[in-house]
C-alpha cells in the first residue's frame, strides 16, 4: 500500500469559476487534476461550493467518478463555533449536518472540521460534547470526521489529539498540514504527533526558490516524518503561495513523488 497524491482544490481557486471565464469550472476540475496534474483525488473546501444545489453536487460526483479522480474530503474552511453557548452551537451543529449531506452526495469518505474556540477547559468540554452528539448522524452516512488544526483550542497537537480521544470511536481523526506544523515551530515533531490519527494530510506548498527548494521547510523531510509513524493515507497538495499554481503544483508533485519513492526503497 502506498500514499496517493491528491489535490486540495483551493490551490486552483483563482482559476476556477462557475462559467469557466478564469480558465476552468469546478466540474472540469476532476479531469484536469487527473490528466494534467496527475493527481488522484480531490479535497474540496466548502466555500467553493457555496450556492450549489444537491443536483450540482451529483454532477460533480459523476464527473469525478468518470475521471477516476474522486471527491475524498469536504473541508469546512471556516471555524465552527461549536463550543459557544446556545443558540450559536446549535447553528454550528446544523452547519455540520448540511456539510455531511453535501459530502455524502459528493461521495466523500470524510468531512474536515475546524473550530473557532479558545483553548479553555470549558470550550474543550463543550466542543467534545457537541461533536459526540453529532457522530451517530455522521456514522449513518458512513463519513469520517477529520479535525483540522486551528488557532485556539486545537492549535497545539496535544490538545487536538486529546479532543480526538475524548470524542472516541474509529470514525474520528485529524487532518494535519505541513503549514500548520511549521507554524508550531516544531514541524517534524508536530507531524509525528498528528499523522497517526490522520485520515489525510495537506502538503502545504508555499512556493519554490530559484534552486528548486521549497520555501520554509523541506517537503522530503515532512514526508519522512509522516512515514516514520506509519501514515499511508492520502497526501493532498495544497498550494497557498504566489505565482502560477499549476507550475508550483507540478514541482511539488515531483518532489513529493521522489520523497515517497525514497521512503519506499
Amino acid at each position: 500500500m502506498s500514499i496517493l497524491l491528491t489535490l486540495a482544490t483551493s490551490s486552483l481557486a483563482r482559476q476556477v469559476s462557475s462559467n469557466g471565464a478564469e480558465g476552468i469550472t469546478l466540474l472540469d476540475l476532476p479531469g484536469f487534476a487527473r490528466r494534467t496534474l496527475q493527481l488522484r483525488g480531490l479535497n474540496i473546501p466548502a466555500s467553493m461550493l457555496a450556492g450549489w444545489s444537491l443536483e450540482d453536487l451529483d454532477r460533480l460526483r459523476d464527473r469525478a467518478d468518470k475521471a477516476s479522480c474522486p471527491c475524498l474530503v469536504l473541508v469546512e474552511d471556516t471555524g465552527l463555533r461549536l463550543g459557544d453557548p446556545e443558540p450559536v452551537c446549535t447553528e454550528a451543529a446544523q452547519r455540520v449536518r448540511r456539510l455531511a449531506t453535501a459530502a455524502h452526495r459528493l461521495g466523500c469518505n470524510a468531512i474536515s472540521l475546524c473550530f473557532n474556540a479558545p483553548d479553555t477547559d470549558e470550550a474543550f468540554d463543550n466542543v467534545a460534547t457537541e461533536l459526540k452528539g453529532l457522530m451517530p448522524y455522521l456514522e449513518r452516512l458512513e463519513l469520517n470526521v477529520l479535525i483540522s488544526p486551528h488557532k485556539g483550542l486545537t492549535m497545539a497537537p496535544e490538545r487536538l489529539t486529546e479532543l480526538i480521544k475524548r470524542v472516541g470511536g474509529f470514525r474520528i481523526g485529524s487532518l494535519p498540514s505541513f503549514g500548520h506544523a511549521a507554524e508550531t515551530g516544531a514541524t517534524i515533531d508536530t507531524l509525528r504527533k498528528l499523522a497517526p490519527y490522520a485520515g489525510a494530510i495537506h502538503a502545504t506548498v508555499l512556493g519554490f526558490d530559484r534552486k528548486g527548494g521549497h520555501k520554509g521547510y523541506d517537503l522530503a523531510e515532512c514526508v519522512k516524518a509522516i512515514r516514520s509513524v506509519g501514515f499511508l493515507n492520502t497526501l493532498a497538495i495544497d498550494f497557498i503561495g504566489e505565482g502560477d499554481p499549476q507550475d508550483n503544483i507540478e514541482k511539488a508533485r515531483q518532489q513529493l513523488e521522489a520523497a515517497l519513492a525514497a521512503e519506499s526503497a
